[in-house]
């Protein structure tokens, strides 16, 4: 049975899962959801997730919502991903948590605000201050990847593919590759694995798209 993600290009959190499940090896499909047009906030949708968020992932009898826990079940699913001990598997988690509240939250909505409302709304203090606290992450990424090519072990996680996600947006948030070699070259690697795609090629939807 395919696995069905909906999802739609522009959403990093989206496409960390729809990234895991293309490196895992199962068989899925994006569903486009018109985030934009209003569709995540439909009772329609709410019927799949409460939450009006994407992504969800639908295998079977199974919905989840939030990328982590798709993730995670893709992991578990593929028997891959996903750390090749218990201590590996609690530090992929570290890094999940991490991410989700001192990175990829703070992208989020830094990116948001800087490319996705009109000019005179965007809030320059407050633009600056989630820079500033990105700038904070990224440092401690940038060290983690010091010695290393990996956050978990001697190969690819969902760590790597959590925390990596809004990194490769082409969109201005306030990150230059070039600033961070360490967090370049884990980069380049991750884009160097087989099945990897950028998000507007692994999902439908992209600000082309909207123009």
């Amino acid at each position: 049975m395919t696995i069905k993600l909906y999802c739609f290009g522009e959403s990093g959190n989206a496409y960390k899962a729809a990234l895991a499940l293309e490196l895992s090896g199962l068989d899925w499909e994006p569903v486009y959801v018109d985030f934009f047009g209003g569709e995540a906030r439909s009772p329609e949708f709410r019927e799949i997730n409460p939450m009006g968020e994407v992504p969800v992932m639908v295998d079977g009898d199974v919905t989840l919502s939030q990328s982590g826990v798709i993730q995670d079940y893709v992991s578990s699913k593929s028997g891959k991903l996903g750390g090749k001990s218990a201590a590996e598997r609690r530090e992929v988690l570290r890094w999940q948590f991490w991410d989700n509240h001192k990175m990829s939250s703070q992208i989020g909505m830094t990116r948001f605000l800087m490319n996705f409302i009109p000019e005179d709304k965007r809030p320059a203090e407050v633009i600056a201050f989630n820079q500033g606290r990105l700038k904070a992450a990224y440092k401690v990424l940038e060290t983690e990847l010091a010695d290393k090519n990996w956050l978990v072990g001697d190969d690819v996680t969902i760590a790597d593919i959590s925390c990596c996600g809004y990194l490769f947006y082409p969109e201005p948030f306030g990150f230059d590759r070039a600033d961070w070699p360490n967090i370049n070259a884990w980069l380049d690697r991750i884009s160097a694995l087989p099945g990897w795609k950028h998000p507007y090629d692994l999902m439908p939807g992209s600000p082309a798209d909207r123009a």
